[in-house]
């Protein structure tokens, strides 16, 4: 396995695994969009100069439309990002929120209804473009080329989503972390296409948007 792989899944992992305990179960309280935001500016920085530091498969599957990643980078980055996110949820469930420990957090199960829906589904398309197209801005634009803002850039783009929709839709924004709730328990597998689709769309949508104004 090589040294990008093994980086993606890293960086996926300790994103997921943040937001399991920190948002999912609670740890964290109102600052659980403050940890994550960390956890994911602090991996990007470590990881960015190895493998671009995507760590969702969106965006993988974005910077790939934009011509910036390998084709033999996409399915084996996607994978590593998916088991990354599996695993988390599994690490966190039963060896950092159990026994004793379990009892005092009670796990909220994102239960969206029928007038829900149509909100979910924005809020998940709007700040996956959101964070895609800014990406695509600040880590693979030539014109901001050697910038030392990137990894706080993106994250912020996080930190905002989870304040602004994350009590409407989880603020995913990510496949990887769509799976890795599901697994925690914290959404049903069958509601996961409400994330699904519209960040696919929404990342793709990023990059064909990057790709007219970028020039």
């Amino acid at each position: 396995m090589n040294a990008k792989i093994i980086t993606e899944f890293i960086g996926t992992f300790f994103l997921c695994l943040t937001i399991c305990t920190a948002a999912a179960f609670g740890v964290a309280g109102d600052l659980a969009p403050f940890a994550i935001a960390g956890t994911l500016m602090v991996m990007i920085y470590a990881g960015g100069h190895i493998s671009g530091a995507h760590y969702n498969p969106a965006v993988t599957i974005s910077i790939w439309i934009r011509g910036a990643c390998d084709k033999s980078d996409l399915i084996p980055y996607i994978l590593s990002q998916m088991a990354a996110g599996a695993i988390a949820a599994l690490v966190t469930a039963n060896l950092i929120i159990s026994g004793p420990m379990a009892d005092e957090f009670t796990m909220h199960m994102f239960d969206p209804h029928s007038d829900q829906t149509i909100p979910i589904l924005v809020s998940e398309l709007l700040f996956t473009f959101a964070l895609v197209y800014v990406i695509l801005n600040v880590a693979t634009s030539e014109s901001t080329e050697g910038n030392g803002y990137y990894g706080a850039a993106i994250a912020s783009v996080v930190l905002a989503g989870a304040l602004t929709v994350g009590t409407i839709s989880l603020a995913s924004f990510n496949p990887a972390v769509t799976l890795s709730l599901s697994i925690a328990g914290k959404m049903a597998y069958a509601d996961m296409w409400l994330h699904l689709a519209p960040q696919l769309l929404g990342g793709c949508a990023a990059s064909y948007a990057f790709l007219y104004t970028d020039g």
